[in-house]
């Protein structure tokens, strides 16, 4: 009994991972489109003189907001409490769910 319910944890985590992975990546190209024809179009207003863009200042909030996203990937978000609790079926869902994320983001 106790490995039918494992299997079933392991599963679900698996399917409801590349269900989440595939997602992420449609949304993460979704945003990269349209952060793309943003910038393309601030190009053109620049281009044709309607505005001034300062591309270094640009550069340089970008390079800190990529900064951010890596050291909250890292170190934790400031002021959120993690709590890790691997209990009897913790494991198995979270290693289930993190294959199923790797693969359906590869798909996707």
């Amino acid at each position: 009994m106790e490995l039918g319910i494992a299997a079933t944890s392991l599963g679900g985590g698996f399917i409801g991972g590349i269900v989440i992975g595939y997602a992420l990546k449609k949304v993460a190209k979704v945003i990269a489109i349209v952060l793309g024809l943003f910038l393309a179009g601030l190009a053109y207003l620049q281009y044709q003189g309607i505005v001034s863009m300062n591309w270094n200042k640009l550069q340089v909030v970008s390079q800190g907001a990529a900064n951010t996203i890596i050291n909250a990937s890292q170190h934790g978000i400031p002021g959120v409490v993690t709590q890790h609790s691997f209990d009897s079926w913790g494991l198995p869902i979270t290693g289930g769910m993190a294959m199923g994320i790797a693969i359906g983001f590869m798909k996707g």
